[in-house]
């Protein structure tokens, strides 16, 4: 019996002649255990492409950092050189020749200026050279006499020469020559590559603008255009601002310098005024330390007195000359002003030193041109006043509201006491006048207004039984 069922149900389960077994249902390739999915491949290669692309990006952006520093830099000396361009141009003159122009004045007074410098430096270097052995000699003299020794200049001199450190310093120096030649060479190199590509900013300026313009939709042109804008104006008051500010503290040292007798009072003057202004914040203490140092070897209180008038001048321009020559320029906060130097130092080194307030106040020029103000409410404490009793009363606003409340206190007894004696006196005369209304009288005429006052008068009566 159980073979013939067996057989029954395998007999079931066979498909009938002339008919194809029905397929199985494709397997899917994301059901676990059934092998690697077909998208896995793929986005591997596609994780492994973007790792590639980015580590590529990075290396190209570290080795090209220097020419990206570079062309930043020369756009903005092409936004601070874009007015004087544009007003030479405004007459006529092709925007090339313009700009070729500006560029030979500012190399020729720079050339000037390093030639008058570097001589300047050459001569103190000879002098002190000279002086040298005079000024040992009164080191010397002033060991010898107070702490009694017996040192001479000849035997200073031999023991120096004969050093081991001479020797390795000397070497040392040798050594260095190549690599000091290297960094003159990378450095006017470099000052090519800005040159050339601020002349080209400067002289297609408004081809570049009109090739960026032509990538954006019409309003968006709008806002490039007037960022463009504002760049330039902030950028170019900056510079020029500058400038002022450095003739009028070349002037004043120069008369300093001059009325001192300190040599070379032009070139220090001129030196003052340039590192003062384009270095931010500390400049006026830097340029300050070659006039003090050559004073120094003039009087060492001439060195003194230069350190004063260095520090009071640094004063006068931070709250009168400065605010009034850059209100129209460059209108930025102090505070703001030195974060900005701070970060771009941090950022680009002596370069961001440099750009780091005139693109600060650009971005605050075009987001301020964005930003919704309302009016300020007229409050005290908008201009720095304390409302009183907003911060607690004083010993003296303390001391008067006591005396106040005592006095208070006595007035209210004082007229407690008269209007008791006042409610007194009321009490009795209607006492009075009740009992003289409670008499008899004599007869009433009967009417209403009989009715009424007894009623009256019986009022109290209820009252007092408790029957109301």
């Amino acid at each position: 019996m159980a073979a013939t069922d067996e057989t029954g149900h395998d007999a079931q389960q066979a498909p009938p002649s002339g008919t194809t077994p029905p397929t199985r249902p494709p397997v899917d390739d994301a059901a676990p255990g059934t092998g690697m999915p077909r998208w896995l491949p793929r986005a591997m290669v596609l994780a492994l492409a973007l790792v590639a692309v980015f580590q590529l990006g990075s290396w190209a952006f570290h080795q090209l950092i220097g020419l990206l520093i570079n062309i930043l830099i020369a756009f903005f000396l092409a936004l601070a050189i874009e007015p004087a361009v544009s007003r030479m141009a405004a007459y006529g003159m092709r925007r090339g020749l313009a700009t070729f122009l500006v560029f030979l004045g500012l190399l020729i007074v720079s050339a000037g200026f390093v030639t008058l410098l570097g001589s300047m430096l050459a001569g103190q270097i000879i002098k002190m050279i000279e002086d040298f052995p005079d000024y040992l000699d009164s080191v010397i003299n002033w060991i010898n006499t107070h702490f009694h020794t017996d040192l001479r200049r000849v035997d200073i001199q031999e023991g120096l020469l004969h050093s081991d450190w001479l020797r390795k310093y000397v070497q040392n120096s040798a050594t260095g020559v190549l690599d000091v030649s290297t960094q003159v060479l990378g450095g006017l190199f470099q000052l090519l590559t800005i040159g050339l590509f601020s002349f080209y900013f400067a002289a297609d300026g408004p081809r570049l603008r009109r090739a960026l313009c032509s990538v954006l939709p019409p309003a968006r042109q709008v806002e490039v255009l007037r960022a463009w804008e504002i760049a330039v104006d902030k950028t170019g008051g900056y510079i020029y601002s500058r400038g002022l500010m450095a003739l009028v503290s070349g002037v004043a040292h120069y008369i300093l310098l001059q009325a001192l007798g300190i040599p070379y009072a032009p070139v220090l003057a001129v030196w003052v005024g340039l590192v003062s202004q384009f270095i931010p914040t500390i400049g006026t203490y830097l340029a300050g330390a070659l006039p003090m140092l050559i004073a120094f070897t003039v009087d060492p209180w001439y060195a003194l007195w230069v350190l004063i008038f260095v520090v009071v001048y640094q004063q006068f321009e931070n709250y009168m000359l400065q605010p009034k020559l850059t209100a129209k320029t460059v209108d930025i906060h102090p505070a703001v002003a030195f974060g900005s130097v701070i970060a771009g130092t941090a950022l680009l080194g002596a370069v961001g030193a440099l750009i780091s307030i005139p693109a600060v106040a650009t971005l605050q020029a075009f987001l301020g041109a964005y930003v919704k103000r309302y009016a300020v409410t007229d409050d005290p404490r908008v201009q720095g006043h304390r409302i009183r009793g907003s911060g607690g009363p004083g010993m003296l606003a303390r001391a008067r509201r006591v005396w106040d409340r005592r006095q208070g206190a006595e007035d209210g007894t004082a007229a407690d006491s008269v209007d008791t004696t006042d409610s007194d006196t009321a009490d009795s005369g209607t006492a009075d006048s009740g009992a003289a209304e409670s008499r008899p009288t004599g007869p009433k005429p009967a009417g209403p207004e009989s009715t009424d006052s007894e009623s009256t008068d019986s009022e109290p009566k209820d009252s007092g039984d408790g029957s109301s």
